[in-house]
């Protein structure tokens, strides 16, 4: 999968930006605040339709501007195409080869694009929602049907916390007990069958990325007891749930980690090592889209040399380049890894929200 060319409105501190993209490597270097993590964001829009770092998404709309606007020609395995997105008034509106797109969805499914930047690390040590989340773009892309069953478990799950708030009777609850596990366990099938497809590449990255701590092993919790249905766990658990007023058990509990042999606990952990953890599960996803899907997402390596030192930028590097994948990266300077390898690349110095092409 390729980004031919991308084109940025109003975001950010960027007014107007339009880009031809390297096939291979693409490096954005300039000062902070210059614009360069807001070009890696642009793109990764299209992928996800939320930005990779924290804040109101309306908050990207450029000063005095009433929206921002992203574009890109896209070339893939299954054909060239053209995608648009927009944010104006609070809502989105999409474009897949210059027509309205029928849903979000269906335009975010025509382009993938994994980012790995300072607040990956959360996928480590942050909260439950956010490695859901993760997972939930992989099964995405891998499963059709797999949104539908988001939205269907979401509006189960509401009904009955709705009901649970406004103590209503154990006779209507009960059926909402039986919608909410029937939506449950389907989505639940989904996300389970996706970690066991990305477990093996995420061990294997391990390997690769932090070979001294031993051997690593991955762990996952459907977010109910696993010998006991849905149904049952949210009867077992009715009387709490009334009491708190929201449902305990259920996917919106699900939750994924990683250990290792000689660190079996993340506080063993330092920051470096947190920070390649975190780079070994974007890489992994990414492997594991192009195993399913018969070609690499494109790759956003985010403020590359704060974030890795020289030896692991190298590993990155080579191993992107060999298998083909396009890569997007910012940094202050040209990094080191780059220069001594003499990695052939396209790179933009990036000021005050304009670009200008040096190689």
């Amino acid at each position: 999968m390729r980004l031919i060319e991308l084109r940025l409105e109003n975001l950010r501190n960027i007014s107007s930006l339009e880009l031809q993209l390297d096939p291979r490597i693409n490096l954005f270097i300039g000062s902070n605040g210059a614009g360069k993590t807001s070009i890696l964001e642009g793109a990764y829009l299209l992928s996800h339709a939320q930005s990779f770092r924290s804040g109101q998404i309306n908050a990207l709309i450029g000063r005095g501007a009433e929206h921002f606007s992203v574009f890109a020609r896209v070339e893939r395995h299954a054909g060239p195409v053209q995608i648009g997105l927009t944010r104006a008034a609070g809502s989105w509106s999409a474009k897949v080869n210059n027509d309205d797109a029928s849903s979000l969805g269906r335009m975010l499914r025509e382009y993938a694009q994994v980012c790995f930047e300072p607040g990956t690390h959360a996928l480590i040590s942050g909260g439950s929602e956010e490695r859901r989340r993760f997972l939930d773009w992989g099964a995405f892309h891998v499963e059709p049907e797999f949104m539908a069953r988001v939205r269907a478990f979401r509006r189960a799950l509401l009904q009955r916390n709705t009901l649970l708030k406004q103590g209503c009777r154990d006779l209507e609850l009960d059926w909402w007990d039986k919608e909410v596990a029937r939506a449950g366990e389907s989505l639940s099938t989904s996300r389970s069958d996706y970690f066991h497809r990305y477990s093996p590449a995420l061990i294997e990255a391990m390997a690769c990325y932090l070979p001294e701590l031993g051997e690593a092993s991955t762990r996952y919790s459907q977010g109910w007891p696993e010998d006991m249905s849905l149904e049952q766990a949210l009867k077992e658990t009715r009387g709490s749930d009334q009491a708190r007023g929201f449902t305990s058990r259920g996917p919106h509990r699900t939750d994924w980690g990683i250990q290792f042999a000689l660190a079996p606990q993340r506080e063993h952990l330092s920051r470096g090592q947190e920070k390649l953890c975190a780079l070994a599960c974007v890489l992994a996803q990414a492997r594991c889209f192009a195993d399913s899907r018969g070609e690499w997402p494109v790759i956003a390596l985010d403020d590359l040399s704060s974030e890795l030192d020289v030896a692991h930028q190298g590993i990155v590097v080579d191993t992107l380049s060999s298998c083909g994948a396009q890569i997007l990266i910012s940094a202050i300077d040209i990094p080191a890894c780059i220069r001594a390898a003499g990695v052939p690349a396209r790179v933009f110095h990036v000021e005050h929200g304009k670009v200008r092409t040096l190689l």
